[in-house]
């Protein structure tokens, strides 16, 4: 693997900034150290701000012509992709993700991303005439009724540990296409990665102040970002717990608040599709460990089918390569900590203690060193036992059974979550239908689609507003009326 990013301090307003080695990052692979990062102090991360604030009000940004923001990103991304090398054998290192998945899904998918965001960006109008019927009222007073788009301001970006780049990449490109002025901080467990973001702005010129990335040990940054007057919007990507807890942060100031949250989603299996299982089953861990908000981790399949799912995914488990993140084998990884790794053991346990049994897995992947959980099937007898209800953010899955559809439907439904969902079906229409019935924000029906022209987002306890598309565009603007009538 190549030499990981050579960058170690935050990056604020213009300058590398930090205290000397108070940062330490940990492989969960191996439980080796990776480094020791300079973290910003919280002076460092009130200059950011302030400095944002600066670049925003000054319009040094904000109010240069789009086409020329446009080009600007386009070289911001260009460094990233000049950087392939370093950048993903950084992912691996630091979240221990197999080293496909850090390219394909990581580097490819985020760079194909963030350009398609541009492109949808420069087909979406500034302004667009706002239709209003012609009564009394408005007879000979109005000549133009006008909706103006215009950048909301400074924005926190916070971004999980779970997929840094391609997270980071979804709030700042379309916030910075917007006008706006942002302070990224990544997740303290994966922060190296994003670090690559503030040389990309540096090579890119963008003005000083309009993108800070800031790193930090524990959350006291995060905690000012979400207060702090003069942030105007905080787009936080992570669990519901903490999106509650940044919801109260932010109310005092009334800052827009978007929340991709926490999600217990649902694949549902009709009769005829019963074959597909295996390749539904290997998705939810496949690459991501289960560390996915909107891995599908319950399955539904009809009750006379049951016993012959969790045969099958079973096999389809116990067949998938548990290793090193660094082999091009390897299908799955570690959870991201010794914690993470507990809390996988401590819902298993759980959800045995309330009647279910383990199928495959269950335990711990042997291996010498590093933070591994075996992918685990549970036959689970009904939608109240912990592991159909609780996020368990780990490569264990739920399978449940389901009288008819009504009943499927009503499982499904029955979370405080509501991210995402799938529907099988050979019969198209018939999926669809059941689809149409789901309480989530994105439901894929016999295929996936992850683009920037497509909205993801939650119903319920999953969050509040939308990424990607054009409503994750419009997130990062304001809506103004202009009413244009001429002086008689």
């Amino acid at each position: 693997m190549a030499a990981i990013i050579s960058e170690r301090g935050s990056y604020v307003a213009g300058e590398w900034v930090g205290e000397t080695g108070t940062l330490a990052v940990e492989n969960p692979a191996d439980e080796t150290h990776v480094v020791d990062l300079d973290a910003a102090t919280p002076a460092d991360i009130e200059r950011a701000i302030v400095e944002a604030r600066r670049s925003f009000d000054s319009g040094v940004w904000a109010s240069i012509p789009v086409a020329e923001r446009i080009r600007t990103v386009h070289a911001f991304l260009d460094h990233i992709e000049a950087s392939r090398e370093t950048l993903i054998a950084t992912m691996v290192a630091e979240a221990g993700q197999p080293v496909g998945f850090a390219e394909r899904s990581q580097f490819l998918g985020g760079l194909g991303i963030a350009r398609a965001t541009v492109a949808l960006f420069a087909t979406l109008p500034e302004e667009e005439a706002n239709p209003v019927p012609v009564d009394e009222a408005t007879r000979g007073r109005v000549a133009l009724s006008i909706r103006r788009f215009e950048p909301v301001g400074v924005v926190a970006a916070i971004t999980p540990y779970n997929a840094a780049l391609i997270m980071a990449l979804q709030k700042i490109v379309p916030a910075l296409l917007a006008g706006n002025s942002v302070v990224l901080r990544p997740s303290p467990l994966t922060p190296i990665s994003s670090l690559i973001l503030g040389s990309a702005a540096e090579a890119a010129g963008l003005p000083r102040g309009v993108l800070s990335v800031v790193i930090e040990s524990g959350a006291e940054g995060a905690h000012l970002l979400t207060t702090h007057p003069a942030v105007d919007m905080v787009s936080f990507t992570g669990s519901t717990a903490i999106g509650a807890q940044i919801l109260a942060q932010a109310a005092p100031t009334v800052k827009r608040v978007a929340l991709e949250l926490g999600g217990k989603s649902a694949q549902i299996y009709l009769p005829d599709a019963i074959a597909h299982v295996a390749r539904g089953a290997a998705a939810v861990v496949a690459g991501t460990a289960g560390q996915a908000c909107v891995a599908a981790t319950r399955m539904l399949v009809p009750r006379e089918h049951k016993d012959e799912v969790l045969e099958v995914v079973a096999k389809t488990f116990a067949a998938l390569k548990v290793g090193s993140p660094t082999d091009p084998a390897t299908a799955i990884g570690p959870v991201i900590s010794a914690a993470a790794r507990q809390r996988c053991e401590r819902f298993i346990g759980a959800a045995v203690e309330n009647g279910a049994s383990v199928v495959q897995g269950g335990g711990r992947a042997q291996m010498n060193r590093g933070y591994y959980v075996e992918p685990t099937v549970l036959d689970v007898p009904d939608n109240a036992n912990p592991a159909a209800a609780e996020e368990i953010f780990g490569p264990v899955l739920a399978v449940l059974g389901y009288r008819d559809i009504d009943d499927a439907v009503a499982i499904a439904n029955d979370s405080r979550y509501g991210l995402s969902g799938q529907v099988y079906g050979s019969d198209t229409a018939a999926a669809t239908a059941v689809a149409r019935r789901l309480r989530t924000g994105a439901v894929n029906v016999n295929t996936t689609l992850f683009s920037a022209y497509a909205p993801s987002g939650g119903y319920k306890q999953s969050g509040l507003g939308r990424e990607r598309g054009p409503d994750g565009v419009r997130a990062f603007q304001e809506i103004k009326h202009l009413a244009i009538g001429e002086l008689r």
